[in-house]
């Protein structure tokens, strides 16, 4: 019980600042409690946090699962927010809409404090569609009494010009920042009118416009006397102060305000139903009122006294409340694993791999996931472990394979994965029966995910793969590519990767010379494995064989083979037959010519992620002359 005193003063202080909130459930539908769609709802949102500050827009639109239960989501933050700001303004938006709106199928949130972030989701596509309903209206409780004229005056010209720069697309279209403008007006001396508006990035210029100008009528027409407030609506945001509030401005603190729902214009009838959720549905009028403060702030007074015998208790709650709170939401219980895969059964094998086992496992919910089971990891602390896996946990990209938590039981440590049914690339691409499923529209379109995976690991904590092989590389429903064992080296601790005796043959043939011959690793080691993967994937053939020129002329491995050619400008007698011809030679040239520049021994030779996907993309672009690669040998005469 001792325990629940600091989680106490928490909780009543954030209350406090949440007043200028509010989640609002949509009544568009509802499910079941214990249902699929529940279930992937909590999925989602639970990862949307890292989803959102994963990407440099600020801004994720994504869905999961399968129709009906299908969950759409969406998350971002205001322009120049922090990832820690982000990060947690999302998660506690994410978590405020699961709470509050119960067995909801649609609900969104625009969260305020202590920086603006918005949350949706929903049980259908809302992808570039202007949603105006249901508004909410907060204004603050106090009502201005002077220079009414000269302040409406000031305050329509202020918001007419925010409308105009906000709504004015600025051809970024999947940022956060595309309909977004922070502005200040002077009204009087010493005093500034501060108005911020936002519309959804994925909206058109013409529909963010008509969204803000609504929200200005809005307020207008109910509300112009109060002392600053705010309008919401699913696709867009307006709040207006008179003091600097959130971070689009230097911090203040906020006066207290209330809260009001508008009304569904005529006719429309799918806001009307009664909801007994927490959140805020239109039709229903919240009101907290100045009894209501005063109560509030009384208990939030009544916290910092409890906080204050409790010294101990509250450090101790803030020492770890970012880190628990992560690491909470991504730890698995031994039992619901060991379940999952029926007792890590030889049946649920999926295969071995240098750090681990790997079984498939399904959840009582459907959800089926990859299990990897660690091999022991001696001197790896459990704290360690923890706080890797988290770091690991935030590398989420369409071309990533998702980490979603970890389990630890005793000795046990054990990571746990979304699961991908069409296996791994090598099991098409070296099997002679199978080649033919990977034309060349596909094994480029390939090769062109795998490099923007890789230039999200380099981009996104730095993180080096060091594991690159097509048997890590894994294929979803659509044949899509995604890394796989991210952060292995990381998990396990470099000291005990360099000291490993089981890199196996696999591994060793995508080595760079720098990292085979002396442990030295860069980004540019992961640029000399992507470029055997590429030769790997044009020719079908695994980079370890043994290649002739001719009948007297001994080549040696791939990478050599494919040197040979190019320098006797027969580069296309690489490509893989199982393709039947049906290739543009000139995109297949290009890619060889890119796989030669990324397998050069000088590692200060081959180019960076962001030149290579350049190099892919644009047919403009001019390639320089390859260099000598890597373990070239001298060629053997018979």
């Amino acid at each position: 019980m001792m325990s629940l005193f600091p989680r106490l003063c928490f909780v009543l202080i954030s209350f406090s600042v949440a007043l200028v909130s509010a989640q609002t459930c949509m009544n568009k539908g509802y499910f079941s409690s214990n249902g699929t769609y529940n279930a992937n709802r909590r999925l989602i949102l639970s990862f949307l946090p890292s989803n959102v500050t994963a990407q440099d827009a600020f801004f994720y639109n994504g869905s999961i699962g399968q129709e009906p239960n299908r969950v759409y989501a969406r998350g971002m933050c205001i322009p120049g927010s922090t990832s820690y700001d982000c990060y947690h303004c999302i998660k506690t938006a994410s978590g405020g809409l699961i709470q509050s709106c119960p067995n909801q199928t649609d609900a969104y949130w625009w969260r305020v404090e202590p920086t603006l972030c918005h949350v949706r989701y929903s049980n259908s596509s809302f992808s570039g569609s202007a949603d105006l309903n249901p508004r909410v209206v907060l204004t603050n409780i106090g009502d201005l009494t002077s220079n009414l004229t000269e302040f409406t005056k000031i305050w329509e010209h202020l918001v007419a010009r925010v409308i105009v720069v906000a709504s004015t697309p600025k051809n970024i279209p999947f940022s956060s920042n595309n309909y977004y403008t922070a502005n200040i007006e002077s009204f009087e001396a010493f005093q500034n009118i501060y108005a911020v508006m936002q519309c959804t990035p994925d909206l058109s210029s013409g529909d963010c416009e008509s969204c803000l100008r609504q929200n200005a009528r809005d307020y207008q027409s109910c509300c112009s006397q109060k002392k600053g407030g705010l309008v919401m609506q699913p696709s867009c945001f307006f709040r207006w102060d008179l003091y600097t509030f959130s971070k689009a401005f230097p911090v203040a603190s906020p006066p207290p305000m209330s809260i009001r729902s508008l009304p569904p214009p005529p006719g429309d009838s799918a806001n009307t139903n009664d909801n007994n959720s927490k959140g805020i549905s239109a039709g229903i009028v919240v009101a907290i009122t100045v009894p209501t403060v005063v109560v509030v702030f009384m208990l939030v007074a009544l916290g910092f006294v409890l906080c204050l015998k409790r010294p101990s208790l509250q450090i101790l709650e803030h020492e770890s409340d970012s880190d628990v709170s992560t690491t909470n939401s991504l730890q698995f219980q031994y039992k619901t694993v060991e379940a999952a895969t029926n007792k890590f059964s030889v049946n649920n094998k999926l295969g071995e791999g240098r750090f681990g086992d790997v079984y498939k496992g399904k959840f009582p919910n459907g959800t089926e996931v990859a299990v990897k089971r660690l091999y022991e990891m001696s001197g790896k602390d459990t704290r360690k472990f923890r706080n890797e896996v988290v770091l690991v946990s935030k590398l989420q990209h369409k071309n990533l394979v998702r980490l979603l938590g970890f389990c630890l039981q005793g000795e046990e440590k054990i990571l746990i994965y979304e699961f991908l049914p069409n296996k791994s690339l090598d099991y098409y691409l070296f099997d002679p029966e199978k080649q033919g499923q990977l034309d060349w529209t596909r094994r480029n379109k390939i090769i062109g995910e795998i490099a923007q995976g890789i230039l999200h690991l380099h981009s996104h904590l730095t993180v080096i793969y060091r594991e690159f092989k097509a048997s890590n590389i894994l294929l979803d429903d659509d044949m899509n590519p995604k890394i796989s064992d991210l952060g292995m080296a990381t998990i396990f601790g470099m000291e005990e990767t360099r000291g490993n005796t089981k890199w196996n043959a696999e591994t060793l043939v995508y080595m760079s010379p720098e990292f085979a011959m002396h442990g030295k690793f860069s980004m540019k080691t992961d640029v000399y494995s992507f470029g055997i993967l590429i030769l790997e994937i044009i020719s079908g053939k695994k980079n370890s064989c043994l290649y002739h020129m001719d009948e007297n002329t001994t080549a040696g491995n791939l990478v050599t083979y494919v040197w040979r050619l190019w320098r006797n400008g027969s580069q296309l007698e690489l490509v893989d037959p199982a393709m039947g011809g049906n290739y543009k030679s000139n995109e297949v040239t290009r890619c060889i010519h890119i796989a030669l520049l990324c397998v050069q021994e000088n590692p200060e030779d081959r180019p960076m992620l962001s030149t290579i996907i350049t190099m892919l993309t644009s047919n403009t672009t001019i390639l320089p002359v390859p260099r000598l690669p890597g373990f070239f040998p001298q060629i053997r005469h018979n």
